[in-house]
């Protein structure tokens, strides 16, 4: 495989100097582990694993799990070993979602569906997945039992995200619980895996569980709002895949709340099939980004991450929490 840059460390403000220079040194050995597992005998396999690895992106749920053992003993084999299966899996969802996604763009780069085609996009995830698996069997049966129960919830919330609720459910709660699930199980497992292992208790670790899976909301909120607010050359992905996709996020669901006879047109667009109407997508993307759902999503969003915050707070002064404290508002302060 062609060698690579490590991708930077999130910018963390609470990180200090020293902090910041354990999570690069720990980010380049999952970025090494990364490149071994996913390299091939056969060429062709090699170059579309590493598709992705080569496409870089900010290693987020490594991250966590790098940061999460700081709380504990610190980054060690085992800690690289579980941050790298949890980043492979995500990286094997990204090849499913861009095939349903119909997705053009990943991380500034074409899509692996694009590159090569749907059957095969969907085979090299699965090959991924496989790969995470047997990377976490290295690390005992409680990993794994872990990580299955993480990936059914995964799949769960994708299923579950292509499927509008009945009306008898409340839409709003319903999206937050979808993305608890597709989103936020994986960054819960990133960071419960940085506690055990590290050495921490049983304690922690269900506590790094539950913080991980509120910034994953917060995350998926905040990526739902660049969706809007966004353009391509900024993002590296496709304005608007949300509405092709007829997907509800929770900006579209504050505008449908509205009664105000000025947003008629936006709601006639909202409920609309844009799958195959550019325009009605640049109009729809426009008159969302002026109105006032976006602000309000965006401060529902930082409510979410202030929650995630919040669950810290049991935990003693340090700095792994300081960087955790801050890690929470950096993951929505991308959309300002």
């Amino acid at each position: 495989m062609t060698p690579h840059s490590t991708p930077p460390v999130l910018s963390i403000p609470g990180a200090t100097p020293e902090l910041a220079g354990r999570l690069s040194d720990g980010l380049e050995r999952v970025d090494a582990l990364l490149r071994e597992v996913v390299d091939h005998d056969d060429p062709f396999i090699a170059k579309a694993s590493g598709h992705l690895v080569e496409a870089g992106g900010k290693r987020f749920r490594p991250l966590l799990t790098l940061l999460a053992a700081e709380l504990a003993g610190g980054i060690n084999e085992d800690v690289v070993r579980a941050a790298a299966g949890v980043e492979l899996t995500h990286l094997a969802s990204l090849y499913h979602d861009d095939v349903m996604d119909e997705a053009q763009l990943r991380r500034g780069v074409p899509a692996a569906n694009v590159v090569y085609d749907n059957s095969t996009a969907i085979l090299v995830g699965d090959l991924l997945f496989g790969k995470a698996s047997e990377l976490v069997a290295g690390l005992g049966a409680e990993a794994v039992l872990i990580q299955a129960q993480t990936f059914v919830r995964l799949c769960s919330g994708q299923i579950r995200d292509d499927r509008a609720p009945s009306d008898e459910v409340d839409a709003v709660a319903y999206y937050l619980d979808v993305l608890s699930d597709k989103t936020g199980v994986l960054i819960a497992t990133a960071g419960r895996y940085g506690v055990m292992f590290s050495g921490g208790d049983d304690a922690t670790a269900m506590l790094m569980r539950d913080y991980g899976e509120k910034v994953g909301i917060a995350f998926q909120l905040a990526d739902d709002l660049i969706d809007i607010a966004s353009d391509a050359s900024e993002t590296g992905k496709t304005p608007g895949t949300d509405l092709r996709e007829g997907v509800d996020t929770l900006a579209v669901l504050r505008a449908k709340e509205s009664t105000d006879p000025a947003d008629a047109r936006l709601l006639e667009l909202l409920h609309a099939d844009l799958s195959a109407d550019e325009a009605g997508v640049a109009e729809a993307l426009a008159l969302l980004r002026v109105h006032p759902a976006l602000e309000q999503a965006r401060q529902e969003t930082y409510a979410v991450a202030g929650a995630a915050r919040a669950l810290l707070d049991p935990l003693p002064p340090s700095d792994a929490k300081s960087a955790l404290q801050a890690l929470a508002l950096s993951v929505v302060d991308r959309v300002g």
